[in-house]
């Protein structure tokens, strides 16, 4: 992939800091409301991916009505662009703020601080629904010793300014030859790894069924719960006025008398994705129906 050039480079990252200066300008609560206002503009004026993610949203919901998909689209967009306007607050957002807007978020630190203390560290799963962010900064300000993965942003100024977006939380290059190295030492160190099931993977992998069709998902977080023995949480974010739920869907526990992991990574990868599609039936205006590549197309097998 060619490299950006130097003009290219400031052009992004200085359009970036003017943007995120005026959403750092106004009340947060303001803030919010821009953002859904925008997000109503772009799906009920502009009709964005309309036809592609209301299809998506009839595959899924055969029953629900034109009217309620409609809302579901729209409040699914919005969640988006709130999630972007914390993500460029986040910095800003402190312990005190967590308090407010984290329903219980000290408490359910707590609880997973206890498997921490197992001394087995924790994989926690928590997929784009509501903010899933918010899941691993909340921790990260109450204590819990967080880390995660991210991939490198190519523009170089945007990369190290999506590092200090992260705040507490350690983050683990994507790509890295050290990487898989990295992500164990700390699991054995009694770390807790906050990681998004990749829904996306190229490679087949394992298929689940999810949302009413075949998803090929990664099993790589409970590959590493499995080599360590750590449990794994399965949770997700949701919005719910003007606040943000954990909603803990279950503990997993890999077999540590399995004698192939693979085959017990993907048992757990399975019932993780089973847990989450339960969920986002419940709550699907907090899932992400916008994705560019649909978690539901078929992968290209090599020949």
């Amino acid at each position: 992939m060619a490299k950006k050039s130097a003009f290219t480079i400031n052009f992004e990252y200085y359009l970036l800091r003017f943007f995120c200066g005026f959403v750092n300008l106004i009340p947060y609560r303001v803030a919010m409301g821009i953002a859904a206002f925008f997000a109503w503009t772009a799906v009920r004026v502009f009709k964005l991916r309309s036809k592609r993610t209301m299809a998506r949203l009839k595959g899924v919901f055969p029953d629900k009505s034109e009217r309620e998909l409609k809302r579901i689209a729209f409040r699914s967009f919005a969640n988006i662009l709130q999630s972007g306007v914390e993500m460029i607050r986040a910095p800003r957002l402190t312990r005190r703020w967590m308090d407010r807007h984290v329903v219980d978020g000290k408490l359910y630190k707590d609880r997973l601080q206890a498997y921490v203390d197992e001394g087995k560290g924790v994989v926690i799963m928590v997929p784009h629904s509501g903010n899933w962010y918010m899941a691993a900064w909340s921790m990260a300000k109450y204590g819990l010793p967080l880390f995660a993965i991210a991939a490198k942003q190519r523009n170089p100024k945007i990369n190290e300014w999506m590092k200090r977006q992260y705040g507490d939380i350690e983050v683990v290059e994507r790509g890295s030859a050290r990487t898989l190295v990295e992500i164990r030492k700390k699991l054995e160190e009694g770390r807790a790894f906050a990681i998004l099931p990749d829904l996306r993977v190229k490679e087949p992998d394992v298929e689940v069924d999810f949302l009413g069709g075949k998803a090929n998902v990664s099993r790589g977080g409970a590959m590493f719960a499995v080599k360590c023995g750590s449990p794994i949480v399965v949770a997700v974010m949701r919005r719910e006025k003007g606040r943000h739920v954990f909603d803990h869907l279950g503990t997993l526990r890999p077999d540590p008398d399995a004698a192939d992991k693979k085959a017990e990574a993907a048992r757990l990868t399975k019932e993780a994705m089973a847990l989450i599609d339960e969920k986002i039936r419940l709550y699907p205006e907090h899932w992400f129906w916008y994705n560019k590549r649909w978690i539901l197309e078929p992968v290209h097998k090599k020949s």
